[in-house]
């Protein structure tokens, strides 16, 4: 494949550095797995989650395919079948299983996959022990960026598998989280910015890894917008839930509208009520089983639609006020870019263990938590930046073909590898996604 044109880029690390990160992503990836039973790691809860074993595959099936087979002399796969069975999407590499029927694939067993994933380990670490090309070095960042947005993927996939058990699995037993003193939840102040032209996206020729669909960085005007300190919380929510809001068609998308009266759709993804109406209490399926719902911790799993009635919604408890609405993805990343710093400190990433949101624990005059907790859903469609233009090769397929009928969302979640998010990194999923830790931060045009 020809990737010299329109290729991956990564940052200046030595082989030596990028072997090592190499080695801590597998690592990490299989520690991930570890408290899971073979069974556990075989099931697909549906069509749209993968199950743990397909995840360990996929990603090695990513290193052999793009990396070994291009640049190991004498390659041969480890094993032949693996090429159409662990293929996500990618056309120009050749077929792929159908992606509903991941689960049904119980050959080979997890431990011939664990075995396949060693194997790629040591022929990787040996091509960046003996080939020092920039293009073997570009691929394999990608892989290892690749491996940590499936590591995201298996522990949201592994939710919803395990919320559809009525033993209430329990994956890390660490509930509750820690004894934080959050913040007073009862202010939502806004943080005024003035109308201006704003360098949004990624330079790709930076230096640093950065995905195609960063790219390229250009100027996108911003109208006066003000954008809140922090996310909508749990507690927040269920005033909307007990208001009846899910049951009131005023505050929806007429696509949203369709969609809560055709799925049933009365709370978030994973709320359980204890009782029969909303006013009782609801308790929430978590990675750390089921739980009391923390009124302090940001809202998640919920849809592009729930996230854009809530704002309507909103408006209407606060009639003194402009009318709140979601951000778009660019007045979102002129905020991020002036407080990265506070964000990282005030998120949480997949290596604090948390596996949830939490309580905002810290005061900053600009906006909190950003960066990791929930991704944010934006008012944007997933759409190409002004001078776009996609890898060359198949890897041309991981993000350009997908620019349609997806809502862009940033910031991160508390699965997220810290190290694998940026200001300019763009998530896209469908208007109903709501399996992924989604949340949302309310905005508003300056009156």
């Amino acid at each position: 494949m020809n990737m010299s044109a329109r290729s991956p880029r990564t940052a200046s690390a030595s082989p030596a550095v990028l072997a090592q990160r190499l080695a801590s992503t597998r690592a990490k990836t299989m520690a991930l797995a570890a408290p899971l039973s073979e069974a556990d790691c075989q099931v697909q809860a549906m069509p749209d989650a993968s199950p743990v074993k397909w995840h360990l595959a996929h990603v090695t099936w990513f290193f052999e395919t793009f990396v070994l087979e291009r640049f190991e002399p004498g390659f041969k796969p480890h094993n032949p079948a693996f090429r159409v069975l662990f293929n996500s999407y990618y056309n120009g590499v050749g077929e792929q299983h159908p992606r509903a029927q991941r689960g049904l694939v119980t050959r080979p067993s997890l431990a011939e996959v664990v075995a396949w994933r060693t194997a790629v380990d040591e022929r990787l670490q040996q091509q960046l022990q003996h080939n020092t090309e920039p293009a073997l070095l570009r691929l394999v960042e990608l892989g290892v960026q690749h491996e940590q947005q499936h590591q995201e993927l298996l522990l949201t996939d592994l939710l919803v598998l395990l919320s559809m058990n009525p033993l209430n699995p329990v994956y890390t037993p660490r509930w509750p989280l820690a004894p934080v003193s959050p913040v007073s939840q009862a202010w939502l102040p806004m943080v005024a910015t003035p109308g201006q032209m704003s360098s949004v996206g990624h330079d790709a020729d930076a230096g640093s890894f950065v995905f195609d669909n960063e790219t390229p960085r250009h100027q996108q005007h911003l109208h006066p917008f003000e954008l809140a300190r922090r996310l909508v919380t749990h507690g927040e929510w269920l005033d909307f839930v007990r208001d009846g809001a899910y049951q009131q068609p005023r505050w929806w998308l007429s696509a949203g509208w369709d969609w809560v009266r055709r799925e049933s759709i009365v709370a978030p993804l994973y709320w359980r009520r204890c009782g029969d109406n909303v006013h009782d209490d609801w308790r929430v399926f978590t990675l750390h089983g089921e739980v009391p719902l923390d009124p302090q911790t940001p809202i998640t799993h919920i849809s592009y639609f729930e996230a854009d009635a809530f704002a309507r919604w909103f408006s209407a408890q606060h009639p003194d006020q402009a009318s709140t609405r979601l951000p778009t993805e660019f007045e979102w990343e002129h905020a991020a870019q002036l407080h990265t710093a506070a964000s990282l400190a005030s998120g949480n990433f997949l290596e604090s263990g948390a596996l949830h949101p939490m309580p905002l624990t810290a005061r900053h005059d600009g906006p909190l938590q950003l960066l990791g907790d929930v991704w944010e859903w934006t008012a944007s469609s997933y759409a190409p930046y002004p001078g776009f233009a996609a890898w060359d090769g198949p890897v041309g397929e991981y993000n350009a073909k997908f620019m349609v009928d997806q809502m862009v969302l940033r910031g991160g979640s508390c699965v997220t590898p810290r190290s694998h998010v940026r200001t300019s990194y763009r998530n896209f999923f469908p208007t109903p996604t709501r399996w992924q830790f989604n949340g949302l931060r309310l905005a508003r045009d300056q009156r």
